[in-house]
């Protein structure tokens, strides 16, 4: 049939609405309960650490990305006898800054809003060596553990390793990171082909929250895991 004509009311939407009072007293147990739970102190932050603290790496995505490791690695070798050699996480899904004081669960929340849970990649180290080119241009510090890259003053690659060792790029790697960015998110093509694909069904902000329920002080630093060479 032909459409010719479309009629509509306008609802006009004012902050002057009432709130349904049955509704509101039915939910006000479980929000003050939720907001109690988010607001309980888990853990110290010594200072305050955001993700544009340095050029190439920094402390809260040093942090980020150690915690992961320190958190995932002890499931996914249980299940597999096998252990993750490098993680990688995007500069961008870090969305608030860590504040110097108490942390609380809120504060896993507003750093991860997201609902991106972890996944480890089997690849070889040709897809390893990509991650490290994509790092090189994108002069971003995306967190990443385990893994050194030093360029020199130009931004070339003098040199790659994992735990101390040169990339082989024939040797089975397997590099932890979240699903969005496994599935091309930022534009990290390097992860297919892969081998084997292991999900975890932990969300990176569980690993968050584990980690810093496990640790009274947080103090993570900028080091040497991304830099660019003097000289």
């Amino acid at each position: 049939p032909h459409l010719s004509r479309i009629e509509g009311t306008k609802i006009e939407i004012t902050d002057s609405l009432e709130t349904n009072k049955a509704i509101d007293s039915f939910i006000k147990p479980f929000r003050d309960h939720l907001n109690k739970d988010l607001d309980s102190v888990i853990s110290y932050s010594v200072d305050t650490y955001t993700k544009n603290d340095g050029e190439l790496n920094t402390a809260l995505g040093n942090l980020l990305a150690d915690l992961v490791y320190e958190e995932a690695n002890p499931i996914f070798n249980s299940r597999t006898g096998k252990n993750i050699d490098m993680v990688l996480l995007n500069h961008g899904g870090i969305r608030s800054i860590l504040s110097k004081g108490n942390i609380t669960k809120r504060t896993a929340f507003e750093i991860m809003p997201f609902e991106n849970s972890l996944v480890v990649a089997e690849v070889k180290g040709r897809n390893i060596l990509g991650a490290v080119d994509y790092l090189r241009r994108a002069k971003r510090a995306h967190p990443i553990s385990r893994l050194q890259i030093i360029l020199d003053k130009d931004y070339n690659l003098e040199e790659a390793s994992i735990n101390g060792q040169p990339i082989d790029s024939t040797k089975t790697y397997y590099i932890a990171t979240n699903d969005y960015l496994f599935n091309g998110g930022d534009h990290m093509d390097f992860f297919k082909p892969y081998d084997s694909l292991y999900v975890l069904n932990y969300k990176v902000r569980n690993a968050i929250l584990d980690y810093f329920i496990k640790k009274d002080t947080i103090a993570p630093k900028a080091d040497n895991r991304f830099i660019v060479k003097e000289k």
